[in-house]
């Protein structure tokens, strides 16, 4: 228990230390910044480099506990951090110079591939979970499009796992997805709006990535109805996103693989709230989803409970699609809106 506070505590330290120095590096050479009119909505240069901060603190202090034996990783844990650090460099390479869609599929159906091949789930099964897992990472990525959004849902969301990895025994896990949630906690001290340095895509693949594998380990065990129920439930927030849009765009006739202001944190902020609010009620929803997920995985509720939050995912997604969102440019104040989706084709 003593470690586990201490390491917490160093990675959100190490995290908005790196996060600060990062961001002076990018000011200073120009180096991962955005500009006013480029990938993200902005009106000043803005980093997107927070994401190596919550990356590197992460594998950091794992890597340390593991070396010093303090906090032994095992083979399954460990395969899924260098995994998940394979994401995070793919990231990293998008962030600089962005590259197309298939190339970056394959990357990420790569690392899944690996860490679902020590599972034994079968051919099927296993293709199944490596496509849950690269629509998982890329709905986090999708996520990742306003100030403190994407990082509030994934620190709900990382501690639910958390404590589910323990509950299963899977200390080495739990021990990773908490240094993930108190990394990812000091990068929001410079992502809370106004942001001073985007989460980018390194970090927010990088992240999506150890949720989605880290809710299937912690499931895989369990039943299969009471396992797709929580694996549904802890992800709800960034699938009803993905899907938000995917619908969207679809009914306005507009390109599936271009950015836009066309997501829940954007609808809301239409609706009147301001970018915390919305980043709050986004946590909120993310909150709701993994306790129910928590209580799936624990047998405290049926697995009938999913129908409720189903379908009270469905009234939010009918809803949010009568909000206007394509028709003229509306100032809604200097804010760093992130206008990148993870499938986003540059001409």
């Amino acid at each position: 228990m003593l470690y586990g506070i201490a390491a917490a505590a160093t990675a959100l330290l190490l995290a908005a230390a790196l996060t600060a120095a990062l961001r002076a590096l990018a000011l200073r050479t120009s180096f991962g910044v955005d500009r006013p009119g480029g990938r993200k909505a902005h009106t000043r240069p803005t980093p997107h480099l927070g994401g190596v901060a919550v990356a590197a603190a992460t594998g950091t202090v794992a890597g340390a506990g593991a070396a010093t034996g303090l906090a032994p990783l095992g083979s399954a844990t460990g395969t899924l951090l260098v995994a998940a650090g394979a994401v995070a460099l793919l990231g990293f390479l998008d962030d600089l110079r962005p590259m197309g869609a298939r190339a970056r599929v394959m990357v990420e159906a790569g690392a899944a591939t690996v860490v679902v091949h020590g599972l034994q789930l079968g051919l099927v099964v296993g293709a199944l979970a490596v496509l849950w897992i690269v629509f998982v990472t890329n709905a986090f990525n999708l996520l990742d499009n306003s100030d403190g959004a994407m990082g509030a849902v994934a620190v709900v969301t990382t501690l639910g796992l958390c404590a589910c990895a323990g509950t299963e025994g899977l200390g080495p896990l739990a021990v990773v997805l908490g240094l993930l949630a108190a990394s990812l906690t000091g990068f929001l001290m410079h992502n809370w709006h106004p942001a001073r340095v985007f989460l980018g895509d390194c970090g927010s693949l990088f992240t999506g990535f150890l949720v989605a594998c880290s809710a299937l380990l912690v499931n895989v065990e369990h039943e299969a109805p009471a396992s797709l129920a929580s694996l549904f439930a802890v992800t709800a927030v960034a699938t009803a996103d993905t899907l938000l849009v995917l619908v969207s765009r679809r009914r306005a006739g507009r390109g599936l693989l271009r950015g836009g202001s066309d997501h829940i944190a954007h609808r809301l902020r239409r609706l009147g709230l301001t970018v915390s609010g919305a980043a709050v009620v986004l946590g909120a929803a993310a909150g709701l989803g993994t306790a129910t997920g928590v209580l799936l995985h624990r047998g405290v509720v049926g697995v009938s409970v999913v129908w409720w939050l189903g379908g009270a995912v469905l009234v939010a997604l009918v809803l949010l699609l009568r909000v206007p969102v394509y028709g003229g440019r509306r100032r809604v104040g200097a804010s760093h809106v992130a206008q990148v989706d993870v499938l986003r084709v540059d001409a």
